[in-house]
């Protein structure tokens, strides 16, 4: 889910990418939506598109009328695409087994994949802090990879935590880690 002024754009699952007017809660009302190819797990966005991990891959949809979203672009990715994240040019994508993909969205119409990292688990979810990306990759925990140079992104460091690491939030110096039953884990990054 991503929210953008008045709007809130959720990815749906089966049901797509729905768009939401919340101008006056708890009012709320469905004004568009698209259907995406498979199963839509995560969204993000940039001023005039969404862009929608579609677990075959990144479907990128033009928002520019809230009300009548349509698919522009996309880009299949080598397994079950589960989260997306933005950072000026590029897509950056937690993969399942494939682990991390970086996509080149400068051409909305036409995103590519430019650079790959794989992790040792199932990438679920994944956070930008900086110049490194923070992949919540299941039973291995939690995986740092240095994406400065997107094209060629290398693995920082991992860590493992009690459970499997489901999703991931960052800042500068920490990563907060969702645990399943074992709650949140809070890891230093700044080494």
């Amino acid at each position: 889910m991503a929210l953008s002024g008045s709007r809130v754009y959720v990815a749906d699952r089966s049901g797509g990418l729905q768009v939401i007017d919340v101008t006056t809660p708890p009012s709320v009302a469905i004004v568009g939506g698209v259907d995406t190819p498979i199963e839509a797990r995560s969204v993000a966005l940039t001023a005039t598109h969404a862009f929608v991990a579609d677990y075959l891959g990144l479907q990128v949809v033009d928002i520019a009328d809230p009300a009548n979203p349509s698919i522009i672009g996309s880009a299949s990715t080598p397994d079950l695409t589960t989260d997306v994240v933005i950072a000026g040019t590029y897509a950056y994508v937690a993969d399942s087994s494939s682990g991390l993909q970086v996509l080149d969205i400068s051409n909305p119409a036409s995103p590519s994949i430019v650079g790959d990292e794989d992790t040792p688990g199932s990438a679920k979810a994944v956070a930008l802090s900086g110049s490194y990306a923070c992949v919540a990759d299941g039973s291995s925990g939690l995986q740092v990879i240095d994406v400065s140079d997107p094209a060629d992104p290398g693995t920082s460091g991992g860590v493992s935590i009690p459970g499997d690491a489901l999703d991931v939030a960052a800042t500068a110096t920490h990563a907060y880690v969702a645990a399943g039953s074992y709650g949140l884990r809070v890891v230093d990054i700044t080494d």
